[in-house]
């Protein structure tokens, strides 16, 4: 779990928590679950490897307004050799306010290298932690089409 609490200077012209400081928020509870699985500052100076995120997925869900405290809850869905899929929740009040899910890669100095076995034991033991519960209902969505649901509107070449 990763807790902050929101600063003045991310509240946006609206009054509530601008966009990119729940990206913010979310990659710091990755950093916390990196830390967590033996990916701390010495591991990636002595390995020169790190998470890489490549593709996210964000929900707004309620406005979160100045000096809330925020709780990120973060599960690890699944993993492969090079591959992490993790799904970050973030609370604020009790209520949740926003979710990311995220697939990383594992990195080093030449691309994606496979976890080393202790990181990967401590990876399946997090996930296992969460295993037992059904996956997140809006994990592995997209954004949908404009066109599924009526017509899109397209603006004209400029």
């Amino acid at each position: 779990m990763h807790t902050d609490r929101v600063r003045p200077e991310w509240i946006d012209y609206n009054g509530h928590l601008s966009e990119p400081y729940y990206v913010l928020v979310f990659g710091d509870a990755t950093t916390a679950l990196m830390e967590r699985a033996g990916m701390d500052g010495p591991y990636r100076t002595a390995s020169g490897c790190s998470l890489y995120t490549v593709e996210a997925h964000v929900r707004y869900l309620q406005e979160i307004g100045p000096d809330a405290d925020l709780e990120v809850r973060t599960r690890v869905l699944g993993r492969d050799a090079k591959r992490l899929r993790l799904w970050h929740e973030l609370y604020t009040g009790g209520r949740r306010a926003a979710t990311e899910e995220l697939m990383c890669l594992h990195v080093g100095p030449d691309g994606t290298v496979p976890f080393p076995d202790d990181v990967a034991a401590l990876l399946d033991g997090l996930a296992a932690r969460t295993g037992d519960r059904d996956e997140p209902e809006h994990a592995g969505r997209s954004i949908a089409s404009l066109r599924s649901g009526g017509t899109a509107v397209h603006r004209p070449p400029t």
